[in-house]
């Protein structure tokens, strides 16, 4: 495969991961507001700010609205969910031939749906509409995705990109709000506020029942390996997916080494050793094995010299 086409593939997924993620976190901001003081609104959108790392973002002097605005409309803002469906289909159209003609149309109607959005005036600052419709376009170019293209390389390289995604932006997620709140059980709706930011209240507590405890809280999100938003699930697919990349010349050894390495260390990890080591610094391993899992990718499949192409 070219590598710009795994490049284009790579980051339009990472982009509508980042969307359908950004959108989630907003929705669920928006709906806790309404139970709670101004200044335990205004904590949250810091932490939300906080889990999202852009530097672009910040909470001073702003109001709820403005936020809102920005973390779905500003273009110059890299987790901006008008930002980020505008980055996917960039590098959806520069792979066109290589995605089914439903993905395109599926990814073009989204872009377009927010395009609308950002040039109506008069815009609605509780955007409950708007946001549903961003969380089901994503979901259903995911399921036009596995049902219309052919499960090869390329499909592998859009299920690297979704799931290392995953990993990266629940790990901060749940980094800033245990940091916060620790193992405090009176904060009862912020830990169920972080479950359905990961849309996981419902499959959280058909496993554990509504007993919403920061520990079983912690260890669901970063451990459970049947549910689809936790850590270690897209750990487990992200390692799949490099498994299954043709490696005839041996480039990608590095990158499913490292891979191994990160579902292993969630695979074999118990919660209660995880506390005791210290929850915050693991988590904060798990997102430095991503970064260097993306640039052993990038190396081996991407920015590879030319040379090394030739003599394969």
């Amino acid at each position: 495969m070219l590598s710009r086409v795994a490049d284009g593939l790579y980051w339009m997924a990472r982009y509508l991961e980042r969307a359908e993620h950004t959108a989630r976190l907003i929705e669920v901001q928006l709906n806790l507001m309404l139970d709670q003081s101004a200044y335990s609104a205004d904590e949250r959108w810091r932490r939300i700010l906080a889990s999202l790392g852009d530097p672009k973002l910040n909470t001073e002097s702003r109001d709820a609205q403005s936020l809102t605005y920005s973390l779905i409309f500003d273009r110059s803002c890299r987790s901006s969910i008008v930002a980020a469906i505008v980055g996917a289909r960039e590098n959806s159209r520069q792979v066109r031939q290589q995605i089914s003609s439903e993905m395109w149309e599926q990814l073009n109607r989204l872009f377009h749906q927010v395009r609308r959005a950002d040039l109506e005036e008069g815009w609605d600052p509780q955007p409950h509409d708007f946001l549903l419709e961003v969380h089901e376009g994503c979901h259903l170019f995911q399921g036009i995705t596995d049902g219309t293209m052919s499960h090869n390389e390329g499909w592998q390289f859009i299920q690297i990109g979704r799931h290392i995604e995953r990993v990266m932006a629940t790990s901060k997620l749940l980094d800033t709000h245990y940091r916060e709140f620790g193992d405090d059980e009176q904060a009862h709706l912020e830990w169920i506020g972080l479950l359905r930011s990961c849309t996981a209240f419902e499959a959280y507590c058909k496993y554990y029942t509504a007993d919403v405890r920061p520990d079983r809280v912690a260890e669901f999100l970063l451990l459970n390996d049947e549910f689809p938003h936790t850590i270690r699930f897209a750990a487990d697919r992200l390692e799949a997916a490099l498994k299954a990349l043709p490696d005839g010349d041996g480039r990608c050894a590095r990158v499913r080494l490292l891979a191994g390495r990160l579902k292993a260390s969630l695979s074999f990890a118990q919660a209660d050793e995880i506390m005791a080591q210290g929850f915050n610094s693991y988590l904060h391993s798990i997102q430095t094995q991503c970064g260097q899992i993306d640039a052993a990718l990038r190396q081996a499949y991407i920015d590879y010299p030319v040379e090394s192409a030739l003599t394969a």
